[in-house]
């Protein structure tokens, strides 16, 4: 079976700096995980396959560049009257992180939704009422015909700061760079002064087919629902893996 393409393309200037290129997210397993071990005697999430698939399914988007955020702060007019604001750069304690941007003149091109846009979400209190940035993306991404991209903040292994709003682009004829609007997490940070460094992971990319899909209803028997829970109470460590799990190949 031949494997399947998900290709990355950028502007020429910034392909040639061979930084922060996509990588299979399978390379940013986190530290913690890693050394956690799992046996009879200290049985951990280590041996559940379905959060490994979660940390390792799909390629990885890194940080193009600084991005400096002020949020929820206290701002004094002209008038000398305070009230809250937000605030966004790029790239601005260190220029050079801003060499793609410049290159294809998108340095001062911030973009956001607006709040209105998302009038009801609760993501606009988590927020703290205040437009939602957008991660400028220097990459195109293209995929098979039929084939589509999940986007979502790294699963099980995000920034404690923000997230991406997750969302489901069809890759395989959208013609240019998806942009990521973020949302603030007000609920740990109500006021936040960072900046969120180049080569930060942010985005994890999952390709999928897309199929046709209806629903489906039926009951099942006791004995049914008996014999598909008989493996419960089979006394072994790995029985997932080793009976049901089927081995993914990202690369």
């Amino acid at each position: 079976m031949f494997d399947k393409e998900i290709e990355f393309s950028t502007h020429e200037d910034y392909f040639e700096t061979k930084e922060d290129y996509p990588t299979p997210i399978k390379l940013n397993i986190p530290e913690w995980y890693k050394k956690l071990e799992h046996s009879w005697l200290k049985v951990t999430i280590k041996g559940c396959m379905p959060f490994l698939d979660s940390l390792t399914a799909g390629y990885l988007l890194k940080m193009p560049q600084d991005l400096y955020i002020r949020h929820n702060v206290d701002v004094t007019n002209e008038k000398g009257e305070t009230f809250k604001d937000s605030f966004q750069t790029y790239g601005l304690h260190d220029h050079t992180n801003s060499l793609w941007s410049k290159k294809i003149n998108l340095n001062s091109d911030i973009q956001v939704h607006r709040v209105n846009q998302l009038e009801g979400s609760p993501l606009v209190d988590k927020n703290k009422n205040f437009p939602f940035y957008k991660i400028l993306n220097p990459w195109r991404i293209k995929t098979p015909k039929g084939y589509s991209c999940l986007f979502v903040s790294p699963l099980n292994n995000s920034d404690d700061r923000f997230s991406i709003m997750s969302g489901i682009v069809d890759t395989d004829t959208f013609p240019t760079e998806i942009n990521f609007p973020i949302v603030i997490n007000g609920d740990k940070y109500p006021v936040l002064e960072t900046t969120i460094k180049k080569g930060t992971p942010y985005v994890q990319i999952i390709p999928f087919k897309r199929d046709s899909w209806k629903i489906k209803f039926r009951s099942r028997t006791q004995k049914e629902v008996v014999n598909s829970r008989i493996f419960y109470g089979l006394k072994l460590l790995n029985i997932y893996k080793e009976r049901f799990w089927n081995k993914k190949s990202w690369k």
